[in-house]
């Protein structure tokens, strides 16, 4: 496959940070909504709170997700960075992993289970399991947060340099 031209890095480089800013961003905002749905005591916010979580993850977080992937593989490929070259970028590969569980998978199960548990006819928000849901939900924000800071800081300073390659003896 061919590189691609400054002109082209350039742009799928700008496309590649705004899918990351949505995403860190939305993120951010199911962070206040999180916190807001656990400090009411009115059923409607914390109602409201869940549902908007969820519309995002469905919507915003899986969309910005892909598009954050797909333009890093292509960045990857398509530049002299490569896929496994450099140990930073293995390391985001990694992090882009758990962060799609928790963003894609885990968001939307644990918002989902707290629109069901909130819109019950006998909900109480002392409920052991709405309480545990709330928790493994605001975990998984914070990290998520933590995983995206860490890849942009990865992006930016770049640590621990070029893999080195294995030398191939040959035998005549």
């Amino acid at each position: 496959m061919g590189k691609l031209t400054v002109k082209q890095r350039k742009w799928l480089l700008s496309l590649h940070l705004l899918f990351a800013a949505i995403l860190f961003g939305v993120t951010v905002a199911f962070l206040i909504l999180t916190l807001t749905a656990a400090n009411t005591r009115d059923p409607e916010v914390l109602q409201a709170c869940y549902t908007s979580m969820h519309i995002l993850a469905k919507t915003s977080v899986r969309a910005s997700t892909i598009g954050t992937v797909v333009t890093g593989i292509l960045l990857s490929v398509l530049t002299r960075w490569g896929l496994f070259r450099f140990y930073w970028i293995i390391a985001k590969e990694v992090l882009t992993l758990f962060s799609i569980g928790l963003g894609v998978v885990g968001m939307v199960v644990w918002t989902l289970q707290g629109i069901t548990m909130t819109t019950a006819t006998d909900f109480h928000a002392s409920n052991p399991a709405f309480i545990v849901n709330q928790q493994q939900l605001l975990v998984g924000i914070i990290l998520q947060i933590i995983f995206l800071i860490a890849m942009f800081l990865l992006s930016v300073f770049k640590p621990c340099g070029k893999r080195k390659r294995s030398i191939k003896t040959t035998t005549a």
